[in-house]
């Protein structure tokens, strides 16, 4: 399909794949971090299949980096989370969280160090380069603070570490989970870390020139069709799954950590200051009133993931919300995130969820659904 008879508009930014996306098949698009970002190459289903059973590769230049550069980058990055980084060394990468004033969870990023005086914040969708600068203003800090021009790509999926292989020799698989080195593939400038948004085993590739966007995803397509890979799209099957979040979905400035059962990103006990530690030391004093649940909400298979949060009941009544819906083909259950009130949240209790389609009885059971200690996506690639 050509991109003309889409109906793309000016006013949203194309990443440097738009144009290999559309030629590989995607069908769809949603706007992230004010890009388009392919939703569809077909069957979700297929695509989740795809990507638990060989690998695929996913435009995702809309997790768009945030660059804190210069002599107090450290120092200022630390006042953006209330995640510890005094040990985060050059390399490593971290899941952490930005909050408000008042301890609401304004992204859920990877952060990476490039550098002592280097970092990137790998966001999810909302304007956190915004906040930076004006959070700047005012901190008295020499930072520079920028979007470089930086767009990811995922390559996620079992097969991921073969293709790794294939593109860059066998050294790579050195590269440990949450960790990130400079590449360059037929010249190309990457950062490749050993991240994702898949709970699956995967890599993402950081592009640095965006001139170069349509050689790269063909040159990984490339090596990677002769070992199974296919063009794909984050899977909200798989993400559920895995009780990943989506933020404006499962979180937002409303959410806090504790609610989510974030609590272990937030160290309130070092010397570190940082943007909502007053507030959220009163939360963790005073406790939450709602908790972050799994649910399997027992109706006929859902045709996909909800599309407005559903209310969750008790007696009847809506206490609660469904976030994230999708049905699993795998385990054959429709699986959910929801929050619900502190004493609807014990394992085994039996709620309610108004869908669409009507009334369903849901249960709230363990999550993740699958894999709950992650180890497909931090096990060694040659180990699988």
């Amino acid at each position: 399909m050509a991109a003309e008879h889409i109906g793309f508009g000016t006013q949203i930014r194309k990443s440097p794949y738009f144009d290999a996306t559309v030629r590989w098949g995607a069908t769809a698009f949603s706007v992230y971090n004010h890009m388009y970002i392919p939703r569809s190459f077909g069957d979700p289903e297929r695509n989740f299949w795809n990507l638990v059973n060989a690998a695929i590769l996913c435009d995702v230049a809309a997790e768009r980096q945030v660059e804190i550069a210069g002599p107090d980058a450290a120092r200022f990055t630390q006042m953006l989370t209330p995640r510890d980084l005094s040990r985060m060394a050059v390399g490593q990468c971290k899941y952490v969280l930005i909050v408000n004033a008042d301890g609401g969870i304004l992204n859920d990023p990877v952060l990476l160090r490039l550098a002592e005086d280097r970092f990137w914040f790998s966001l999810a969708d909302s304007d956190i380069l915004l906040w930076a600068q004006g959070v700047a203003v005012h901190a008295g800090l020499d930072v520079t603070i920028r979007e470089p021009d930086v767009s990811p790509l995922q390559l996620q999926g079992p097969q991921s570490g073969e293709i790794m292989t294939a593109l860059f020799g066998p050294g790579i698989l050195d590269l440990r989970y949450f960790w990130l080195r400079e590449a360059e593939l037929n010249g190309i400038p990457l950062i490749v870390s050993r991240t994702g948004w898949s709970s699956e085993l995967g890599y993402e590739l950081y592009l640095r020139d965006g001139s170069r966007g349509d050689e790269l995803w063909e040159a990984i397509m490339a090596a990677g069709r002769p070992l199974g890979l296919s063009p794909g799209h984050t899977s909200s099957i798989r993400r559920i799954e895995g009780g990943m979040l989506s933020y404006h979905a499962d979180a937002d400035s409303g959410t806090n950590p504790y609610e989510l059962g974030l609590g272990r990103l937030v160290d309130l006990d070092g010397p570190a200051e940082f943007i909502g530690k007053a507030a959220l030391r009163r939360l963790n004093e005073r406790g939450v009133s709602r908790r972050q649940v799994g649910l399997r909400i027992e109706c006929a298979p859902l045709k996909g993931p909800n599309t407005s949060f559903w209310p969750v009941l008790a007696n009847g009544e809506a206490v609660g919300k469904v976030t994230s819906a999708v049905y699993s083909p795998r385990l054959e259950q429709n699986i959910a995130l929801a929050m619900v009130p502190v004493g609807c949240a014990g394992l085994g209790t039996v709620l309610g969820v108004r869908t669409p389609a009507g009334d369903c009885r849901a249960l709230v059971v363990e999550k993740p659904f699958f894999d709950p200690r992650k180890t497909l996506a931090s096990s060694a690639p040659g180990a699988r």
